[in-house]
């Protein structure tokens, strides 16, 4: 059972956010902190919708009985073909979405027709600086603004009418390794961005602007500097003393990359913080303390960014079991009193239902298969640790369940208030963590101190075919007061899209395998759905104009999912990319043009003679420099080029050039020569070759079981 604030709690809160208004804003702002606290039920005005960041429509006019009806109203096809990760946002008649590198489209809600498009220029080699693809999760309005955080690291502002940039703000060290791609959110005449990076070497924090002139408000920082080097606030001081060893030389970690949500009523803004960096904790802190505020919910006072409380999902984070997944603030009725929660299903495999106002723990259960402990201590908040987990401790690999990619990503999750339940996109996936006695910090590629080539997938097919059983997806819904599940979805493979639920009792989810989709709220059953020609990993929204209420979702397949899990690409479904915005309502007369053949160029590699030596440290350059983009043991989708199908590996010298010399930057592809000598890139092609081999012979006696046996 739920409650939802009443009309006049809303409207006290959007008095208090007017009041609190700095002078300096246009009083005829079109869209002020009130119109986004109220959360007008036919527009959506923030990434979330509203502060609380639930993700739910109040519109009725979809529902079970009519949902079958819904069809395409328009289409627009994008310009890249790269990950669209983009919530849209709809005020005053038109769609704003950011796409990715980071562009900024604005179409006519009603028909699809383009307002206009703004480019920000995102340097092509700036993808070598990211983890996941060249994505972008969303734009912030303000009044006649738009904002939006580039890859490269700039806080852009746009005029919401012509789409022309009113000022621009570098967040970043240009010289780091550190990108955007998460949604701004703006509270309170400030406009508030993170950035993520630290598998590359980054420090986190979040930073405030204003939204008039740019000027940088406050900075929160999530782990402490050097120390000696700064006069730092009390709550880093606190948190120094649970970091040992030279943390500062790889930045610690703890980027804010993607979950905010904002309590107008407290003026508490939470974030969401990111990992370790590196993820092995032995090379980050000596392999002890709990890391603060590593993996935390971190509430902070929005109008002066200081410190209010915390809660540690994972203390002493070694897994990349980020917390910086989406957070739905909502009132529920726990135990028969209602609650101020706080609710986030972060990687880690456990939703915690926090009090929002203190941060303490509530409850906090798994709700997808958990291996690395055995559940969490309610009496003092803390994870109940397996051992084994400890890779670095035991010398031993673990197969982490969940793994890298979490038991729920980026991908938003949905709050429905009338039946109190969350519904989670989940993923149950497990992750291979070997330890790396000899690794070193480098300047460029992934830095994570884990064997990545020792944890690649074998070519032995009964070993695949068992990760590829073990390797699926599920729609999750989750009862937050009785803290445990109601129903799921079962999906064939992990990585499907964001979550939207609606007052008429429907769900809509995208899936990785193409089809996008609405069940009921109640039971779960599928009503409806669309092929889309193309994996969808974002979240819908819901709107109406002229009594018509429409669904929109931004669909092309990518993200990490798409790139980095080699022979398990496949699992979640089709790997090509076709990125599109769809807008849906009922009696829709639009058709998409039929989708393209989706073509694989042959394995057709030379002969593989290089020693097992060569091979051997060709596997260790690889996983450390090239699987995250061209997929584990060199298996890769179509967003980057598969390199067993690639002609470069048959001429030495191109691949040098490609490799080495960086010839193809303007397509994302820099040069690794200052990481790797000419030397070790050829050992890479010759792992290449080795493994192009081996999945060419995979595929003939593949081939030779399919054919027919004639005269028997």
């Amino acid at each position: 059972m739920t409650r939802r604030n009443g009309a006049g709690l809303l409207a006290a809160t959007a008095l208090v956010l007017t009041a609190a208004l700095p002078a300096r804003l246009d009083a005829q702002n079109a869209l002020d902190a009130a119109r986004i606290a109220a959360g007008a039920p036919g527009e959506w005005l923030s990434t979330g919708r509203t502060y609380d960041e639930q993700r739910f429509s109040p519109l009725t006019q979809l529902n079970a009985g009519n949902v079958a009806s819904l069809a395409l109203a328009w289409s627009a096809d994008l310009d890249t073909a790269r990950g669209q990760e983009a919530t849209p946002l709809m005020i005053d008649g038109a769609l704003y979405v950011s796409t990715a590198w980071s562009m900024v489209k604005a179409y006519d809600a009603r028909t699809g027709a383009p307002l206009w498009s703004y480019d920000p220029q995102v340097p092509r080699e700036t993808l070598v600086k990211a983890c996941c693809d060249a994505v972008n999760r969303g734009v912030a309005a303000w009044g006649d603004r738009l904002f939006v955080g580039t890859l490269d690291g700039r806080l852009v502002t746009l005029d919401r009418k012509t789409g022309k940039p009113v000022w621009s703000v570098v967040t970043l060290d240009p010289k780091g390794n550190a990108t955007i791609t998460g949604a701004p959110r703006v509270v309170d005449g400030m406009v508030v961005i993170g950035n993520g990076g630290a598998e590359f070497g980054a420090r986190g924090y979040v930073t405030a602007y204003d939204v008039a002139t740019g000027k940088q408000m406050w900075r929160f920082y999530t782990v402490p500097a050097q120390p000696g080097t700064e006069t730092e606030p009390a709550y880093l001081k606190a948190a120094a003393s649970t970091w040992f060893g030279e943390y500062w030389k790889q930045g610690g970690g703890g980027t804010v990359w993607d979950a905010m949500a904002y309590d107008p009523a407290l003026d508490l803004l939470y974030i969401g913080v990111g990992n370790g960096s590196p993820w092995n904790q032995k090379y980050r802190s000596d392999g002890r303390g709990d890391n603060l505020y590593l993996s935390s919910i971190v509430a902070i006072h929005a109008r002066t960014g200081t410190y209010a409380w915390h809660y540690q999902t994972t203390p002493g984070e070694s897994w990349d079991f980020t917390a910086t997944q989406h957070i739905v603030l909502a009132d529920v009725v726990i135990d028969g009193k209602p609650r101020k929660v706080l609710m986030q299903a972060p990687k880690n495999g456990f939703f915690y239902v926090l009090d929002r106002t203190t941060g303490a723990l509530i409850s906090a259960n798994n709700f997808v298969p958990v291996n690395w402990a055995t559940g969490v201590d309610m009496a003092t908040g803390r994870p109940i640790e397996r051992p084994e987990a400890r890779y670095y401790k035991t010398g031993k690999p673990f197969i982490g369940s969940p793994g890298a990619t979490g038991a729920h990503s980026w991908q938003p999750m949905a709050f429905d208030p009338k039946s109190g339940l969350v519904f989670i996109p989940a993923n149950l996936a497990g992750f291979p963590y070997f330890p790396d006695p000899a690794w070193k910090p480098a300047k460029l590629g992934f830095n994570v101190g884990v064997d990545m080539s020792a944890g690649a997938m074998p070519a032995n097919r009964t070993a695949r075919e068992a990760a590829a059983a073990a390797t699926t997806g599920a729609l999750i819904a989750w009862d937050p007061a009785l803290h445990k599940e109601r129903w799921r979805v079962a999906y064939t493979g992990p990585w499907n899209g964001g979550l939207l639920a609606t007052g008429g009792g429907l769900v809509f989810q995208g899936s990785a395998a193409g089809a996008f989709a609405a069940f009921a709220t109640t039971d779960g059953r599928k009503l409806w759905s669309f092929p889309a020609q193309t994996g969808i990993v974002a979240a819908p929204i819901s709107y109406a104009l002229d009594g018509q209420q429409y669904i929109a979702v931004l669909a092309g397949w990518g993200g990490v999912w798409a790139l980095a899990p080699g022979t398990l690409i496949d699992k979640s479904g089709p790997v090509r990319n076709i990125s599109r915005l769809l807008v849906f309502k009922i009696g829709g007369k639009a058709v998409l043009p039929p989708a393209p053949v989706l073509e694989k160029l042959p394995i057709d590699p030379p002969a593989s003679t290089a020693t097992a030596a060569v091979i051997a440290a060709g596997a260790e350059h690889y996983g450390r420099y090239c699987g995250v983009c061209h997929g584990d043991a060199a298996v890769g989708g179509t967003l980057v080029p598969d390199l067993r199908r690639s002609g470069v590996i048959n001429d030495a010298a191109l691949w040098q050039q490609v490799v080495h010399g960086g010839a193809l930057k303007a397509n994302g592809m820099v040069g690794f020569g200052s990481v790797m000598s000419a030397p070790d890139i050829e050992t890479v092609r010759q792992y290449v070759i080795k493994r192009a081999n081996e999945d060419k012979a995979l595929e003939l006696r593949q081939a030779a079981a399919r054919a027919p046996v004639y005269g028997k």
